[in-house]
């Protein structure tokens, strides 16, 4: 009887244990708060997918205030910041609130819609979509031309593409027209360049540069995806290679 008890307790270890990498990755990195004042370069198309049916949406990038961070969050700077949206039933924040800062691949929050958090794969398409095709001056003060506008609402419908299909087989399967996923999930758009979005989505191959992503969470507003500031992305690859260089000298003691 002890010998049962002692290994069912080590099961119960051992299972707490693997789940342990997941309830970090799931935890928030630092907060932001912000309040949305607009938006830059943007257009609005029509969508289905994300619970909404044919419904026109601002598609481009989306513009806050940000007064106050922590952790993470002190690597933007307050004052403006830009992203895009990955979440389409939710609202953009009218008042200033407080996000979580946490890891592309663990959002969309609420993930109830989706099944789930989107997952490393999706994570590192669109990290590689925006590495590719991302262009600054969509987020600058404007006033914006039409190819402008036109090229952000593309990027968005990209990303929506994304968060929201089953992953094809291969890339040259996406397309922001067609809903390609059974039952609830899927997304389609109209009014949007096509082309140009379904172009980009086709070079996705894995060998491209990535962006540092992260997404501002809050759950009962938009959640929005944001790129870390250059420099603060190079302090972090040298902590993470400090930390690594630490670990192997300890290790050779």
């Amino acid at each position: 009887m002890m010998k049962l008890k002692n290994t069912s307790a080590t099961l119960f270890i051992l299972a707490l244990l693997l789940a342990l990498p997941c309830a970090v990755e799931a935890y928030p990195l630092g907060t932001v708060e912000i309040v949305n004042t607009g938006n830059a370069a943007s257009e609005t198309i029509t969508v289905w997918g994300g619970g909404l049916q044919g419904a026109d949406v601002y598609a481009g990038v989306y513009t806050f205030d940000k007064t106050a961070g922590t952790g993470e969050g002190k690597l933007w700077d307050n004052g403006l910041v830009t992203g895009f949206c990955t979440e389409l039933t939710e609202t953009v924040p009218t008042i200033t609130s407080k996000y979580s800062v946490i890891k592309l691949q663990d959002g969309p929050v609420p993930t109830s819609f989706l099944g789930g958090p989107m997952g490393e794969a999706k994570a590192d398409y669109i990290s590689e979509l925006w590495g590719r095709f991302y262009n600054s001056s969509w987020a600058s003060e404007g006033p914006f031309t039409w190819k402008q506008n036109s090229q952000a609402s593309a990027f968005a419908s990209a990303i929506w593409e994304i968060v929201y299909e089953d992953l094809p087989a291969i890339p040259a399967k996406w397309d922001v027209t067609v809903d390609g996923t059974a039952g609830s999930g899927g997304f389609a758009s109209k009014w949007v360049d096509a082309d140009l979005a379904n172009s980009w989505l086709h070079k996705l191959d894995g060998t491209g540069p990535k962006a540092d992503l992260r997404i501002f969470s809050f759950n009962g507003s938009q959640d929005y995806i944001a790129q870390v500031p250059e420099p603060a992305t190079i302090a972090l690859l040298g902590l993470g290679g400090a930390f690594g260089l630490f670990g192997r000298r300890r290790n050779a003691a």
